[in-house]
């Protein structure tokens, strides 16, 4: 699907240039880093029209909550009176957080999505192989806003569009952040909030990012988010790869296993690709021994 010409037309020649497409490639998919990106406008991620956005999409793909929140929070945060629409528009005194999911639906946004990613499929597939099921996410997040400590199954660029913002990130995979059962759970449909203890703050890396900027979060990585002193707009683009749904079918796996009083061990990280637990995982799956 193609967006009309004066969204397409918005777009620099190339949004990461060849500095950052070889920077990338030296640290996907494990390494967090920061990336120069030339999308620092677009008519597409105007407030305005992320408010239109906003309108368009389903419910389920629309989450906006109060943004004073702390860095851990228990299941998820309460709402803020507003509807989405409004909270988008008045994000600058709104208090609040609000996040758009699967932008891809529209066409327009498709369009912009696939656009970049294709501009770092080589990087991707050299080392992940095929690009799979590539989704968008737009954050719209008041002065100050804090997005508590969770993690997500995608490999993530966040380019920040508008504002500023910081990200701590903690070491996927190590379970001083998150606990094996954490991962388990999740991957068998629990939430993706985290327990979050103060202890813990020492041993993130803080990323700070604005404009022409963008982070690289691997998978699982657990972080937190701070909002500054202005209104702010961060773009997500993600996709999986067959190892990242072999790491999620192995925790899923394990969660079974777990269940059944056994202790399995965890999956292990990049490179190693979880073959067996996968594909026992798939078996059961079909032959909806599963439970789901």
């Amino acid at each position: 699907m193609n967006a009309p010409a004066h969204f397409t037309d918005a777009l620099p020649q190339t949004v990461f240039d060849a500095p950052a497409r070889a920077k990338f490639a030296r640290h996907y998919p494990e390494q967090p880093h920061i990336l120069r990106h030339g999308l620092t406008s677009h008519p597409l991620l105007e407030i305005e029209a992320l408010a239109a956005l906003a309108e368009q999409l389903p419910l389920t793909s629309v989450e906006y909550n109060r943004g004073d929140l702390p860095i851990g929070v228990d299941g998820k945060p309460g709402p803020n009176g507003l509807t989405i629409a409004e909270t988008i528009r008045k994000v600058a005194e709104a208090e609040s957080w609000a996040v758009l999911k699967n932008i891809e639906q529209v066409p327009a946004y498709e369009a912009l999505l696939m656009g970049l990613l294709e501009e770092i499929r080589p990087e991707i597939e050299a080392a992940t192989g095929a690009m799979l099921n590539p989704q968008g996410f737009i954050f719209i997040s008041s002065p100050g806003a804090v997005t508590p400590y969770h993690f997500d199954p995608e490999h993530n660029i966040l380019l920040q569009i508008r504002g500023s913002k910081v990200m701590t990130q903690f070491p996927a995979g190590d379970t001083r952040f998150v606990p094996d059962e954490f991962h388990e759970t999740y991957h068998s449909g629990g939430p993706r909030e985290l327990k979050w203890d103060d202890a813990m703050l020492p041993h993130g890396s803080e990323f700070p990012i604005g404009p022409g900027e963008a982070l690289f979060v691997p998978v699982m990585a657990p972080h937190f988010v701070k909002n500054g002193s202005a209104p702010s707009v961060s773009l997500s683009i993600t996709w999986r790869s067959e190892w990242s749904y072999r790491e999620s079918e192995a925790r899923t796996l394990n969660a079974i296993l777990r269940a059944k009083g056994f202790k399995p061990k965890a999956p292990g990280r990049f490179p190693h690709q979880n073959y067996v637990k996968s594909f026992a995982y798939r078996v059961l799956r079909k032959l909806g021994l599963t439970g789901a």
